[in-house]
């Protein structure tokens, strides 16, 4: 089947507010009308509400980089869910390889986020990858393998509305080592690893889900590979780092998208 890319932009720890509302304003105007590809920015938390009102109306969702597993409480420097619905976000980004590897989230608290997010309405794109020691150690099947089945443990098929997980989860293989370093898997290596997690879907599930399961790639993704990424048959979007921070390169790679879904 052919399933619709989606390319999100992860902002980080970056911009100001105005450079924040600017960036939003230029996606807008640039591929604020796109349908053929589905697209979301991430912005930091201080800046979700501006975002979001420069977004308006467009095709462009509003995702948040993280959330905290408990509805509230005493939890200082937390975001809830309700709190990013609150503020108009869609998705949510859980498991980063920046979450697990600076700041030290275990696969545990990376599934308590999936869940928590999945049972309160947001959509999560859930991240996986290895490090390079562990690719040149040959162990990115078995790393990646791990993360997916611990962070979708007791993560059910089947949603409200008679949605599937394929409708409300996104996987994105991040390898580690090419985040932010300018090296990038190459598009067999990422397509090899795509298709392990989506056999691996399977298992967990059924091959019809996993057939439906978007899975994105993560990794010094530029306007100038987009499109050999996106080519593969088993690469379903991109999330996208420094590239999302300029608009025109963000755009590029929107754009790099639309025609290659076979």
């Amino acid at each position: 089947m052919a399933r619709k890319l989606f390319v999100a932009g992860n902002w980080k720890m970056n911009t100001s507010l105005a450079a924040a509302e600017d960036l939003a304003t230029a996606l807008v105007e640039g591929i604020g009308s796109v349908k053929e590809v589905d697209v979301a920015v991430c912005p930091p938390f201080p800046y979700l509400v501006a975002v979001g009102s420069a977004l308006g109306v467009s095709n462009i969702a509003l995702g948040a980089q993280d959330v905290f597993y408990e509805d509230n409480g005493a939890y200082t420097g937390e975001v809830s869910t309700m709190m990013l619905k609150d503020v108009g976000c869609r998705y949510v980004i859980a498991g980063h390889s920046e979450r697990r590897h600076v700041i030290g989230e275990t696969d545990e608290i990376v599934n308590r986020k999936v869940l928590q997010a999945l049972s309160d309405g947001l959509d999560v794109i859930f991240c996986v990858g290895e490090l390079l020691e562990e690719r040149e150690g040959e162990q990115t099947l078995d790393v990646v393998k791990r993360q997916v089945t611990r962070g979708l443990e007791g993560v059910g098929r089947s949603w409200t509305d008679g949605l599937t997980l394929s409708d409300r989860l996104t996987i994105a293989y991040e390898p580690v080592w090419a985040i932010g370093t300018g090296k990038t898997a190459t598009p067999d290596q990422a397509q090899e690893v795509h298709a392990m997690v989506r056999g691996l879907v399977a298992e967990l599930y059924d091959s019809s889900l996993a057939e439906q399961m978007r899975i994105q790639y993560g990794g010094s993704v530029k306007p100038a590979n987009a499109a050999d990424l996106l080519a593969k048959e088993d690469i379903d979007g991109a999330l996208v780092g420094g590239a999302s921070l300029k608009a025109k390169d963000f755009a590029d790679i929107v754009r790099a998208g639309m025609g290659v879904r076979k």
